[in-house]
């Protein structure tokens, strides 16, 4: 199956209007799909459609505050009745920068909408028609924060391990209905975000110790069929950060659902 009959003929990305979200879209358009961007900033959402469009694909922009109540109402309403055959949830960066008693709890309230609330109902609305079709994927971008927590990053770690659980789950049921799910595991990346975040917090920003965005969104597309988690720059039978490899953490879930499919019946 081609890439596009796999995955197409639209996709979806949130937080696509720099970094990896960019490159995802500029990837993506050059295999053939058309996308729907979703950013909350407007002016970089514009530029990078320009950009998408002039690789040949059709585009729809959408300006949506992705930690609002009802930001996945808006995401489906930019998608309409389009058929989207992969999902990418791309936002989610802490730009608090704060110690958790520092800063009021409505802000922290935001970030676990953003990462959480907003990802699990994308993907419950995106899913749904994946699953009739019985093809597509989904890419739930993540950090090695997901592994532990940090001081400085109690709730971005906590939204961060939901988000790594909940992609593992869905993997093991989606895969039934030959759709793909991966948590792109990231360590320190160069991004715009990141860059601005860095120099917000007088930390140092070294381009050179970090990944690429490119080269981020070429291999999360490669890895995708081999879900349902990739650690940047570690092979699947590696621990690394984690406290068990992406193959031991397989396995588990595999042999987990052996034993839960006596019990629980999957819908057709």
């Amino acid at each position: 199956m081609s890439f596009v009959a796999r995955y197409g003929p639209w996709a979806l990305i949130t937080g696509a209007s720099e970094g990896t979200g960019a490159e995802f879209a500029l990837l993506l358009a050059g295999e053939g799909l058309n996308l729907i961007l979703i950013a909350r900033r407007e002016g970089p959402l514009a530029e990078l459609a320009t950009r998408v469009r002039s690789a040949g694909a059709e585009v729809v922009t959408a300006s949506v505050d992705l930690s609002a109540n009802d930001a996945a109402v808006q995401v489906a309403q930019a998608a309409g009745a389009r058929e989207v055959g992969l999902f990418i949830a791309n936002a989610g960066a802490d730009t608090n920068s704060a110690l958790f008693l520092d800063t009021d709890v409505e802000s922290w309230e935001k970030l676990v909408t953003l990462n959480i609330l907003t990802t699990m109902r994308n993907c419950h609305h995106f899913g749904q028609g994946m699953r009739g079709r019985k093809r597509g994927g989904m890419i739930l971008v993540g950090s090695g924060s997901c592994y532990g927590g940090l001081y400085g990053l109690p709730v971005y770690c906590g939204v961060k391990a939901f988000d790594l659980t909940f992609g593992e789950g869905l993997w093991a049921e989606m895969r039934d209905y030959n759709v793909d799910v991966l948590n792109l595991i990231l360590g320190r990346t160069n991004t715009p975000a990141h860059r601005r975040i860095s120099e917000a917090n007088g930390r140092p920003f070294d381009p050179s110790a970090m990944a690429s965005a490119a080269d981020v969104a070429r291999v999360g597309l490669e890895q995708l069929p081999h879900g349902p988690i990739y650690n940047w720059g570690q092979s699947n039978d590696v621990a690394g950060m984690a406290p068990n490899s992406p193959d031991e953490r397989r396995a588990r879930i595999l042999r987990i659902k052996e034993m839960s499919g006596k019990y629980l019946k999957a819908s057709a």
